[in-house]
């Protein structure tokens, strides 16, 4: 894990993300990328391309960069190397074109974690970015002054599809040396006999070869709720979980179970595109 995308728009959750940034590049010699995506309004972004415009966008440039400057002087990130970005374009096309262009891998990302997915840091934007994103996702809650990744959750339905973003999930757990818990969640709507969930995750499990693991079968009402409580049950460190880039999920996690998770949980959630 050698570069880290940090978007920020300079508010308390965005420091959050970068705090708990800071901690796992600390533990792993990455360096850290803090991104402000600057997007002007329509009419000015008409008014900049006809070149009128010009000292309007070179002072919001230059705040940007000087706030960027304040931010990469804190202590906690003392002794790592910090790569300061402003760009002027639609966040989401940002994010992912700074992810590719600086071959980063992993975003972290602040978010409120309240009432509906706009709430989130940079709003509808990071929906879109934890769906899309080809780069795994970290999603951070709170201020989280010890950053663990101990005990990670992987909830599945671990059919073929979700074998590519695990590994993705093994790569990040290498860094911590994470013990995985693989969890099927059964509700009343998606029951299946214990057999036969206890069969394909053993299966599952030894296909990867994974020594520091458990399996778990967790009854709920629905499969975000399940997720979460399965997860507080065991006090887990971070809750891992497969996306897709497109409308209409697969058959475990459909949109509202993504975007319910990455809003609702407490505990960090972690995205893997599939």
């Amino acid at each position: 894990m050698k570069k880290i995308l940090v978007p920020t728009d300079f508010s308390e959750h965005a420091e959050d993300a970068l705090k708990v940034a800071a901690q796992i590049a600390k533990k792993n010699n990455s360096e850290i990328i803090v991104l402000h995506m600057l997007e002007l309004p329509s009419q000015m972004s008409d008014a900049v391309l006809g070149g009128a415009s010009i000292p309007e966008t070179m002072l919001f440039m230059k705040k940007a960069n000087e706030m960027l400057d304040e931010i990469s002087s804190r202590p906690y990130l003392d002794g790592i190397s910090v790569t300061e970005i402003v760009k002027m374009d639609k966040p989401i096309h940002g994010i992912s074109q700074v992810s590719k262009d600086y071959d980063v891998d992993l975003i972290i990302m602040g978010s409120h974690g309240s009432s509906g997915i706009e709430e989130l840091l940079i709003g509808s934007n990071t929906e879109k970015v934890v769906r899309n994103s080809e780069i795994p996702v970290l999603v951070i809650k709170k201020d989280i002054t010890n950053f663990s990744a101990s005990n990670i959750v992987f909830a599945s339905d671990f059919s073929d599809e979700t074998k590519k973003p695990f590994e993705k999930l093994l790569n990040f757990t290498r860094s911590f040396e994470s013990k995985i818990h693989l969890v099927t969640i059964c509700t009343p709507n998606s029951f299946k006999p214990t057999h036969v969930v206890e069969k394909s995750m053993n299966d599952f499990a030894s296909e990867f070869g994974l020594n520091n693991y458990e399996t778990h079968i967790y009854n709920d009402t629905n499969i975000e709720k399940g997720i979460i409580n399965f997860s507080n049950s065991i006090n887990a460190d971070i809750i891992g979980m497969c996306t897709h880039g497109r409308t209409g999920f697969a058959h475990f996690f459909n949109g509202s179970i993504s975007e319910g998770l990455v809003n609702h949980a407490v505990k960090p959630v972690i995205t893997f595109k599939i």
